[in-house]
């Protein structure tokens, strides 16, 4: 039987720590699982980075997320990590409640493996203060998630505007732009009254 003090020695962030790699396994896993099925079968048996970089991506920002939400990371050190994982779903045909959702995930993971020991030690306070560091990530994540987006609506309308004035060029209906234009700043109300 433990002794009370080997009771209140144990933390919940001693026992993430032990659980680690099968909460971050089944995390992964969770989040792989989001994606079509051929899609995810690839990502989870493909395990050289060179081949498969969007799982080797996703693999590594996990880990870091876990690191730091264990270790009490603020949000500049951790944003690299949810960085990895957000930006790859940013330019994926997700929502952004799909794309953020898997930083809950890790709650309901959390509670399915270390559930009998958070009660057994009475740790209810500290799963309260790990499941609102899960929170700030989800915060961050989406604002995360909106640059991404951002970033790749200006991609597109730059595309867009590109293709049509190659379009344009093609059809002749515009030609070269002359190099001067004249400054409208010059122009003043005397010119103009001339012209007319």
């Amino acid at each position: 039987m433990s002794s009370p003090q080997q009771v209140r020695d144990i933390t919940l962030e001693s026992l993430l720590s032990q659980k680690k790699s099968a909460i971050v396994r089944r995390w992964l896993d969770a989040i792989l699982e989001t994606y079509p099925a051929d899609t995810a079968k690839f990502l989870k048996a493909q395990k050289n980075q060179f081949a498969n970089p969007v799982g080797s991506m996703i693999s590594e920002g996990i880990e870091g997320l876990f690191e730091g939400i264990l270790n009490r990371m603020d949000p500049e050190k951790v944003s690299p990590f949810l960085d990895r994982v957000i930006r790859i779903r940013a330019v994926q045909d997700f929502t952004p409640t799909q794309a953020i959702a898997f930083v809950f995930v890790l709650k309901r993971l959390i509670r399915e493996e270390l559930g009998s020991d958070i009660q057994k030690h009475q740790l209810s306070d500290e799963l309260l203060s790990i499941e609102s560091r899960i929170d700030g990530l989800a915060l961050l994540s989406f604002d995360i998630y909106m640059k991404c987006r951002e970033q790749v609506y200006e991609i597109r309308a730059t595309e867009w505007k590109n293709r049509l004035f190659r379009l344009l060029q093609k059809t002749n209906m515009i030609g070269e732009i002359p190099e001067e234009q004249p400054d409208p700043k010059d122009t003043n109300i005397d010119s103009l009254n001339e012209v007319r």
